[in-house]
């Protein structure tokens, strides 16, 4: 019998991508217990949001 708090590895996952959407997703995965490898073909993540200088809805300085 397995004991339901301990958190079992359930396998892998790539995400193509290293955005917003995919920094995200591999932050969840990776909670959830899933090792996980984050692919960007750029030399830094961030995807667009390292253009921005201003982030919607605070205006937080985005750098």
């Amino acid at each position: 019998m397995s004991d339901t708090s301990e958190k079992r590895l359930s396998g892998s996952v790539m995400i193509v991508g290293g955005g917003i959407a995919g920094m995200q997703s591999a932050l969840d995965l990776a909670n959830s217990g899933y090792y996980v490898y984050l692919v960007e073909k750029e030399t830094a993540i961030g995807g667009l949001m390292s253009q921005l200088d201003k982030t919607f809805p605070t205006n937080d300085c985005a750098m």
